[in-house]
């Protein structure tokens, strides 16, 4: 993902956690908050509770990697955190993959509905 698409900033973290809604899955949490700029960037964050640093290195980069090309598709202007969970570490890419559509659907981020 390119770095102009990705929250980098531990304020626009912290902001977009304490005041953006959450969509819950139990591999990925996904948080939403209007952005300021006229596209929307994206924030991956895994925790110790998903494993050691090659497990969280390895959920973010799948993660990140479902979201490069959905980038298109998703709606302008929001600045959006996916938090992953302790069961991503057992999840296979094909999981991941419907989880994250399923929340972007859910929170009607998507332009085309269609996606997957």
């Amino acid at each position: 993902m390119k770095r102009k698409f990705r929250l980098t900033s531990a304020t626009d973290f912290k902001r977009v956690r304490r005041f953006g809604k959450s969509y819950a899955h139990p591999l990925i949490v996904l948080i939403i908050q209007p952005g300021e700029l006229t596209f929307s960037r994206f924030g991956v964050s895994a925790g110790r509770s998903v494993g050691n640093a090659v497990r969280r290195n390895r959920a973010k980069r799948q993660i990140r990697e479902i979201i490069r090309p959905l980038i298109p598709e998703i709606q302008l202007g929001w600045d959006i955190v996916i938090l992953a969970r302790s069961a991503i570490a057992q999840a296979n890419y094909q999981e991941i993959d419907t989880a994250i559509n399923e929340l972007l659907r859910r929170a009607n981020l998507l332009l085309d509905q269609n996606v997957h």
